[in-house]
């Protein structure tokens, strides 16, 4: 099977130009995305349970990976949440899946998106990782929309080996990710 084309793009011209940018003294220097967690809070599945066998569903056809539930760790009284419920769903991609997904959100999924200006630079955690979130899963053209029965959103996280957000920054925009410019 070939590599993805967004990791060939990477090793070929990413890794040296920012090699370059940042006078880096060895190509193992040069941040590179770890994985990506796909994960989707679910907070209707309190009075429905069905509801995150739905969630795990659309997350595995999207990211062509097996999603599992995420479990609540606290009880709130509340929200009529008890510890061990499940109550979201979640996917962690590696390796090629990982580009491929990559490759998918920025070219065809994102594009899709009302009114996309771009997505903000804000989600940075100040150690190289970005958070985004997503308010519709039906962005995606793995879901049909006639089966979706409740549109809800999930935030996607990439965690890289980048230091600082700067180089991060770089690195996510230089594998595609379209950044909003001008005033935010």
């Amino acid at each position: 099977m070939a590599s993805p084309r967004l990791k060939e793009k990477y090793n070929q011209e990413i890794v040296p130009a920012l090699k370059e940018k940042f006078q880096y003294s060895s190509i193992m220097q040069v941040p590179k995305v770890t994985k990506v967690v796909v994960n989707k809070g679910i907070g209707a599945a309190v009075a429905d349970k069905k509801l995150v066998d739905v969630g795990v569903e659309e997350l595995t056809t999207i990211t062509g990976q097996k999603a599992v539930p995420t479990i609540a760790k606290n009880s709130i009284s509340n929200f009529k949440l008890r510890e061990g419920m499940p109550i979201g769903a979640m996917v962690t991609l590696r390796g090629d899946k990982m580009y491929e997904f990559i490759d998918r959100l920025v070219n065809i999924a994102l594009p899709r998106v009302r009114d996309f200006r771009g997505v903000k630079d804000k989600g940075f955690d100040g150690r190289g990782n970005y958070t985004l979130g997503v308010k519709e899963q039906i962005i995606f053209p793995e879901i049909s929309i006639d089966k979706v029965n409740k549109i809800t959103g999930m935030d996607i996280t990439f965690v890289t080996t980048a230091n600082t957000d700067e180089e991060s920054f770089e690195l996510l925009k230089a594998l595609g990710m379209p950044f909003a410019t001008g005033k935010k």
